[in-house]
């Protein structure tokens, strides 16, 4: 998704070949060039980031700030400050924003600390795989059936998660011996079976015809996640 921002700066000499650059820098631009405006289109549409000029007729940029923070607006704001304001830049923290770049700003500058602000603000992954009637949670390492906590060895766990992040790839015994146990995938063992045995008396609905577990028979295993039905 292209990312959306609100550029609020009153002065047209730099809001426009500043909106230009953003433009082609791949982002999506919305241009205010007062306090009042910002705050209606802040309010009202979703943006990734707002570049907030401070000096702006009918209400300032600490005033939109302190207002959208108060609102419960969190989208991340870049404060737009004079040179040597240090008054500014530190109100302007206060209220709410995340970063501040004084004027004049060397343009590359100003993207570099765009993007870095984009990535702080993006969602963490997801830590919780739901897979049919399975649901994993890998940082909490529990996994539950049709709403049911399932207990799992901690080994068991891994060979789990391992399968569901590859759902539908034929898993070698060598290569889950390699990446799950960290052994030699030359040894003679058949942990690798025993293990795929148990999980599939906790997890299949019929352990003796497994449909999650599939054998490929001289090849390995293959994680297969039920087909929604539609």
């Amino acid at each position: 998704m292209t990312p959306h921002l609100l550029l609020v700066e009153d002065e047209e000499a730099i809001s426009l070949p500043l909106r230009d650059r953003l433009v082609r820098n791949g982002y999506t631009v919305d241009v205010a060039m007062d306090g009042h405006t910002a705050l209606d289109l802040a309010t009202t549409a979703v943006y990734q980031l707002i570049l907030l000029d401070i000096q702006l007729p009918g209400k300032s940029g600490l005033d939109v700030c302190r207002d959208l923070r108060q609102r419960g607006i969190q989208t991340p704001i870049l404060m737009l400050t004079a040179f040597g304001e240090t008054t500014d830049k530190v109100l302007g923290l206060k209220l709410g924003a995340d970063d501040y770049l004084a004027k004049p700003f060397d343009n590359a500058e100003l993207l570099a600390r765009i993007e870095a602000l984009l990535r702080r603000a993006a969602p963490a992954p997801s830590t919780i795989l739901a897979i049919g009637p399975i649901r994993i949670d890998l940082r909490a390492a529990t996994v539950q059936l049709n709403g049911q906590p399932v207990t799992l060895s901690a080994r068991e766990f891994q060979v789990l998660a391992y399968f569901a992040a590859r759902p539908g790839v034929l898993v070698t015994r060598e290569e889950l011996l390699t990446e799950v146990w960290g052994y030699d995938p030359q040894m003679s063992t058949r942990t690798v079976d025993v293990h795929i045995g148990w999980l599939r008396q906790k997890l299949e609905q019929d352990p003796k015809n497994p449909t999650l577990f599939v054998t490929r028979i001289g090849l390995g295993y293959q994680f297969v996640p039920p087909v929604k039905a539609v």
